[in-house]
């Protein structure tokens, strides 16, 4: 389920999503068996026609936005990180989609946590994977960012998934799941990801303006 979540959350709509998870958090006892499922899977990813239903990734939104998420991901390799899987250039497609804009998917595996792939809101198909020891270093380092849209905890024990997304800075945290939305739950960041609300009645709180009206029934009374 774990892995099922990370590649929703990071090659969904090819990545161009505000709460896309880059930054996947994975304690190191596992970590290896992780990156290698999250591999197996992606290779089974289908870039194509969008109007074909077995296909299962499609093009960026622009060109503009096709090299700047390049650009994520060469730099990223410039700085050392090392990817696993890397399936950005996409050239085998039939006309007319050899035109369009396509970028697959990438997970790179332990960047330092001082690289602009992990720092920064790439908006495409790029997952970073990062080992941790301890609950206390994974909550430290998941809110080490400037960003506070959304996160999520994978954990078999509910008082723990419980305690550490109390410690989450993110205006939307999920356990054991990602991306859900329902409209009557509000979805809204913390810190540089935004302020408000959308969905459920905190919306309308937000767009309102409250106004108190207090009527006597009754004579004023005054001591003078």
């Amino acid at each position: 389920n774990a892995v099922r979540a990370a590649l929703n959350a990071n090659f969904a709509c090819q990545g161009e999503v505000c709460s896309n998870g880059t930054r996947v958090l994975v304690h190191n006892s596992i970590k290896e068996e992780f990156v290698k499922k999250c591999v197996e899977m992606t290779k089974r990813i289908k870039i194509g026609d969008p109007m074909d239903e077995s296909t299962t990734f499609g093009a960026l939104i622009s060109a503009d936005h096709r090299d700047k998420v390049r650009g994520y991901i060469e730099g990223a390799l410039k700085e050392g990180c090392s990817a696993v899987i890397n399936l950005s250039e996409v050239s085998s497609m039939a006309a007319p989609f050899d035109e369009g804009y396509f970028l697959g998917p990438v997970i790179f595996v332990d960047p330092r946590d001082e690289a602009t792939v992990v720092r920064e809101e790439v908006f495409g198909p790029v997952m970073c994977v990062q080992g941790f020891d301890s609950e206390e270093e994974g909550v430290a380092r998941a809110n080490a960012t400037p960003f506070g849209l959304a996160a999520a905890v994978f954990t078999r024990d509910i008082q723990r998934a419980h305690r550490v997304a109390a410690q989450l800075e993110a205006g939307t945290c999920w356990i054991n799941e990602y991306n859900l939305a329902p409209p009557t739950t509000p979805f809204g960041g913390r810190k540089l990801s935004g302020f408000g609300k959308e969905c459920g009645p905190d919306a309308l709180n937000y767009y309102s303006q409250i106004k108190s009206v207090y009527v006597a029934m009754d004579d004023v009374w005054t001591p003078y």
